[in-house]
């Protein structure tokens, strides 16, 4: 009987230093001053909003709604190959007929942590461009995990440069290409931006006039710590190869496109920090960046404002692509 009563004690003693052990692995700093409970919340943008389906509902319905407007007036050219892979296209939308072409491109690079979402929930803010007459595109790429993140990059390369060799047959000027992104898209324009273009296609070091990177992660060092990174499985070397802010800086070239970063006033802490060390990091190297926390959105309804022309986001836009 005590023999059974002291094996029981060990049983329960046991338990509790694995629980103990769990806990405090749980607790243990992972990045910065956040253990991992608080790193994931804060690598969460939907720790910040009620309802994220509230917001992925507006992409699919301003979309829609966009897409079948383009359609009705013969204005978008959908499923264009810049590939091989069936994830290698885009829609293109030219401008309105009763607006003077601009001859010039807006692309853009959708979120959803590299995992998630397409150019069919992407296309919200083509008919402002449009209507504003300029070309305006939208691309897939593979997702996580059928790509790595280094691939979903090289991807985008590809589409960005597939874009500037047919720009004559599009109708808008070569040097007259600008961008954004949203997210995981606003870290995807950053690394367009810092692309050295000569080195991988025939073209100029810079095909990017402009970008506007809206909430976008510059350093993946945390992400590697969290549940995001399951499907991706970062690498170190992906790491140091795809972090803006751990990345050298080629100053010459980057300084040819203008830079735009934003973020909304409901988005966590880590999300506002990244953006604003971009943005001291390409000040830091004479750079000239713009940075805005844009009152009353969040990290998912702050990029709708490229639908609306009277925003301060859109303006930005612009203003670059005047």
């Amino acid at each position: 009987m005590v023999k059974r009563q002291k094996m029981d004690l060990l049983s329960r003693a046991w338990f509790l230093i694995v629980i103990f052990k769990a806990y405090k692995n749980n607790l243990r700093i992972m990045y910065r001053d956040f253990d991992l409970e608080n790193l994931e919340r804060e690598y969460s943008p939907s720790s910040c909003v009620e309802d994220i389906e509230v917001f992925i509902q507006a992409y699919c319905q301003m979309s829609q709604q966009t897409l079948k407007h383009a359609k009705q007036n013969e204005k978008v050219l959908t499923d264009l190959a810049y590939g091989h892979s069936a994830s290698h296209v885009l829609d293109l939308f030219l401008p309105d007929d009763n607006t003077k072409p601009q001859k010039k491109l807006h692309v853009y690079i959708h979120g959803g942590y590299w995992q998630e979402l397409s150019k069919n929930e992407s296309c919200f803010a083509a008919n402002n461009f449009q209507r504003h007459g300029y070309h305006f595109a939208v691309l897939d790429y593979t997702l996580a995990p059928h790509a790595s993140l280094s691939e979903i990059v090289k991807e985008c390369q590809q589409a960005l440069a597939w874009l500037f060799q047919h720009a004559d047959k599009y109708g808008y000027d070569q040097d007259e290409i600008y961008l954004s992104g949203s997210s995981a898209g606003g870290h995807l324009a950053m690394m367009m931006a810092l692309t050295d273009w000569s080195k991988l296609f025939d073209c100029p070091s810079q095909i990017i006039n402009g970008i506007c990177a809206v909430s976008g992660i510059y350093d993946l060092t945390p992400i590697q710590q969290t549940y995001i990174n399951k499907p991706l499985q970062l690498t170190q070397s992906d790491i140091d190869n795809n972090s803006p802010l751990l990345m050298e800086i080629n100053t010459a070239h980057v300084k040819q496109c203008q830079i735009t970063l934003a973020y909304g006033e409901n988005e966590t802490s880590e999300f506002k920090r990244q953006t604003q060390a971009m943005q001291q990091l390409l000040q830091s190297h004479a750079i000239s960046t713009s940075c805005q926390e844009i009152a009353k959105r969040n990290h998912f309804d702050v990029i709708l404002d490229l639908a609306n022309s009277q925003s301060w986001l859109f303006q930005q836009v612009q203003q670059q692509m005047t």
